[in-house]
């Protein structure tokens, strides 16, 4: 059963205002689960959930949200197509990708098409809420395992999605990249925060936002995820250790 709470309170773009999520997955008993684990947070409130990607997009229509928590698999509507008409629209909510199985092809997809990150159905319920919580901040939910693992297997096996930002080859494009946003960059593929990257290279963390904000915009990216779909596709991120 699809439903939609009365969210309470200022909006979220105003200092404390909780985080607005809206739950997408096709099994109401996860749902539930995760409505609990969020509203037990002071920094978060579940405004809307929906059974499949068609009835979450009807929904957002009318309901403001900050994140949406998307499965990948689902009826009518798979979390992937649904993940690009969510980004699509302006002031689109960020999404954060479900996932039962780590090595789930369709989550490569869904980075291309928009998503904030993904996060594993088992892991514990923290990280869920970091998730929720990086995503909603613009970092992306990148970890150096599973993801890097799911990156490493499938990244090579899809082909660039046609546009401006998919014309040059990777490795011609990071070209542009200075020796210490090479670093920074591979860092970032690595699945490091800008917190560790600024500690392994000895600068400060406003330093690194500094370089991240010119590495896309020299290589026409949106975010830190694309950032490191790229970092995979031109090959300067393999199957080396996280070092």
């Amino acid at each position: 059963m699809d439903t939609v709470h009365e969210p309470g309170g200022p909006p979220s773009e105003q200092p404390g205002s909780p985080v607005r999520v809206v739950l997408v997955d096709d099994q109401e008993l996860v749902r539930t689960g995760f409505h609990m684990v969020l509203d037990s947070q002071p920094d978060m409130q579940v405004v809307a959930e929906a059974g499949d990607g068609v009835r979450a997009l009807e929904l957002l229509e009318s309901v403001e949200a900050d994140v949406v928590v998307l499965d990948v698999r689902m009826p009518r509507m798979d979390g992937v197509e649904a993940t690009r008409r969510i980004r699509a629209g302006r002031d689109a909510p960020r999404v954060l990708i479900l996932t039962t199985f780590d090595l789930d092809e369709y989550v490569y997809a869904a980075l291309r098409a928009g998503a904030g990150g993904f996060f594993l159905k088992d892991a514990p319920a923290g990280d869920l809420l970091s998730a929720i919580r990086a995503v909603h901040s613009g970092d992306a939910v990148v970890a150096p395992s599973a993801t890097r693992r799911l990156l490493d297997r499938f990244a090579r096996h899809f082909p660039s999605e046609d546009g401006p930002s998919r014309a040059t080859a990777p490795e011609v494009r990071l070209e542009a990249l200075t020796p210490r946003e090479h670093e920074v960059l591979l860092l970032m593929a690595r699945g490091w925060s800008n917190t560790e990257i600024a500690g392994s290279l000895y600068v400060s963390a406003t330093t690194v936002k500094t370089h991240v904000r010119r590495i896309l915009t020299k290589l026409d990216l949106r975010d830190r995820v694309q950032a490191v779909v790229l970092a995979y596709e031109s090959g300067l991120v393999g199957t080396e250790g996280p070092g």
